[in-house]
């Protein structure tokens, strides 16, 4: 809704090896100086307010394209599960809760199930999977 049909079909025939995010940004500088023109945008001190906020948005749009096009490599999304993984066997080994029968003074055994130790694999590897 944002073009018209005919808008569409320039936007769709034209030929880029990348995004083409920035073709309504060159219509909107044409149809803004051509309001000027016109006299629709009476001072050009409004045109200038104009067309800095929409190159403002433009940046931020190609700001994003950047961030698009560079992926993150998938050394790091093995390492970060390597190392979340492995936190969490080291936190099965290391929160071990001690044997009542062996009679070690002072030492009670707390719970039977490590419940924060579970909540914190669940959080970990469910941010890890976002």
């Amino acid at each position: 809704g944002f073009m018209t049909k005919h808008e569409r079909k320039l936007f769709d025939d034209l030929k880029s090896p990348h995004l083409k995010y920035w073709v309504p940004f060159v219509w909107f500088g044409n149809l803004a100086s051509k309001a000027r023109k016109e006299g629709r945008i009476r001072d050009s001190v409004d045109l200038q307010t104009l067309m800095n906020e929409m190159n403002k948005y433009r940046s931020w749009c190609s700001l994003l394209f950047g961030y698009d096009w560079v992926g993150i490599p998938l050394v790091y999304t093995q390492v970060v599960t390597l190392a979340v993984y492995t936190f969490f066997f080291a936190c099965l080994i290391g929160r071990q809760f001690l044997d009542t029968d062996q009679g070690y003074q002072g030492h009670d055994l707390d719970i039977y199930i490590p419940i924060f130790t579970l909540l914190q694999f669940f959080f970990y590897a469910g941010w890890l999977k976002v």
